[in-house]
């Protein structure tokens, strides 16, 4: 302190950092652009893969390596994004993604590249993005105020789906003219400049609630105690278990739907590519729509209804062998993707305090995901060893009932999965509406910042 008041210079005034909605829009631009990277090279591993295995079984491998450390780390990278800065814990994740598609494009410019490197791949990318989601999702609760937790989920939908518009269109066009190379090398340019933007926006860290500090202790117990959270509060369990059935059979049918593109149209990538840009861009539309609207008015009807009609929806993909009406399926489906997901996450950053949000977000991630890893296995078993065989002829009992609806031959046992798994939303979501919990969950529970919030006693919540 002596020195600086020894200091005969001008007091500098250090320009503030970007924050609150002018820093969230800078983070959220940094990942636009990051994912659009990332799935220009998903899109274009994925045709590698098939075209190495000719197996759905692969691809179905690919997705769970990344999804099970994902799931299986969630609760351990909650604790931890409440105790430590969230902003490092993105950089983190980031860092992992970054590293793990270094070591891919290595591979594949040494010419050694093999499949398994991909499972390898997928799982250290798992690992990191256990730290993202929770991480960017508790951060919008301390940048931004409650009544822009709409606007700014539904531009956190416009991350998930937007890049994915042109992603698959570009790496059809790319790939010919870069390669394989050259796609992952401007993925690792967009990881960096996601990290720069990390590095230039303020993110305050959320003030110590009392059921905060009640929480604190060893990094497992905190780790534990978003569960505890959960199953004190039925209309928040509900919730996820809505989403734990509705991803369970869902799951099946979005693993499902690329090998039946492929097999229908003989391998046709630009094809795939116009089925999984027309979801993206129903994605985009549902999440400007829901930017601007911010959801019904009673969100649990964005979470519930939605559920329905993208169900319903996304079981037409199935139908038939005819690419016009897989692109409008899947359009469909999307728009009401941010619906679905913005309403739901503003209903839990208003009920839950903000410094609780990391360990209650990820155990959340968990319950709705557990059976993420397990869908993409269901399906690329059910349809390689099952479906598939038997409605690629026309006899058979599965081609005499459903032959009609999606005709026998290749990738018609891959549409008969994706038709009938899809109604396990609609089961899912009717069943949230017959019960009152789910149903009435936002006046059962008051908000986090209400005058008389809802307090269960600690020790109650120890009970589980």
């Amino acid at each position: 302190m002596a020195h600086r008041s020894q200091d005969p210079s001008p007091t500098r005034t250090l320009k503030p950092r970007p924050a609150g909605m002018a820093g969230f829009t800078l983070v959220w631009a940094g990942q636009i652009v990051s994912v659009l990277s990332s799935n220009m090279s998903q899109f274009a591993l994925t045709i590698w893969a098939f075209q190495q295995t000719g197996s759905a079984t692969s691809l179905g491998i690919m997705q769970a390596c990344f999804l099970l450390p994902e799931v299986l780390l969630a609760p351990l990278a909650g604790a931890m994004v409440d105790r430590y800065n969230r902003k490092l814990m993105m950089m983190v994740s980031d860092l992992a993604a970054g590293l793990a598609t270094i070591a891919i494009l290595v591979l594949h410019a040494l010419g050694v590249l093999e499949v398994w490197h991909l499972y390898a791949a997928a799982v250290f990318q798992g690992l990191g993005n256990a730290f993202q989601w929770p991480a960017f999702s508790a951060t919008i609760s301390t940048m931004l105020p409650k009544e822009q937790y709409g606007r700014a989920n539904g531009m956190m939908s416009l991350v998930q789906t937007g890049p994915g518009i042109i992603a698959p269109m570009m790496a059809g066009a790319l790939l010919p003219l870069i390669g394989l190379t050259g796609i992952l090398s401007l993925d690792v340019v967009t990881f960096i400049l996601a990290i720069f933007v990390l590095l230039f926006v303020h993110i305050p860290q959320p003030l110590r609630s009392e059921k905060g500090m009640q929480s604190q202790g060893h990094i497992l117990q905190e780790a534990v105690f978003g569960f505890r959270y959960i199953f004190a509060r039925p209309s928040l369990l509900g919730l996820q278990l809505v989403f734990f059935f509705g991803n369970l059979c869902m799951g099946v049918a979005f693993t499902a739907i690329s090998p039946m593109v492929l097999l229908r149209t003989g391998n046709d990538s630009v094809s795939l590519g116009a089925v999984l840009s027309a979801g993206a861009v129903g994605g985009v539309v549902g999440g400007v729509v829901m930017s601007l609207w911010g959801g019904f008015k009673k969100r649990v009807h964005g979470v519930l209804a939605g559920w329905i009609i993208s169900s319903v929806f996304f079981s037409l993909a199935g139908v038939g062998d005819w690419l016009p009406l897989w692109v409008a399926a899947m359009a469909l489906t999307s728009l009401f993707g941010p619906l679905i997901d913005g309403s739901n996450q503003a209903i839990w950053q208003s009920k839950v305090p903000p410094d609780l949000q990391g360990r209650v977000f990820s155990a959340r991630l968990l319950i709705a995901w557990v059976t993420n890893p397990i869908s993409p296995l269901i399906a690329g078993l059910t349809g390689d060893y099952l479906l598939e065989p038997a409605m690629r002829v026309s006899s058979g009992i599965l081609p005499s009932i459903f032959g009609w609806l999606i005709p026998p031959g290749p990738g018609a046992g891959m549409g008969l999965l994706v038709f009938l798994s899809c109604f396990g939303g609609v089961i899912a979501a009717v069943a949230g509406y017959l019960n009152p919990h789910i149903r009435n969950a936002e006046t059962i529970l008051p908000d986090h910042d209400s005058p008389n919030p809802l307090s269960l006693p600690f020790s109650m919540e120890k009970q589980w």
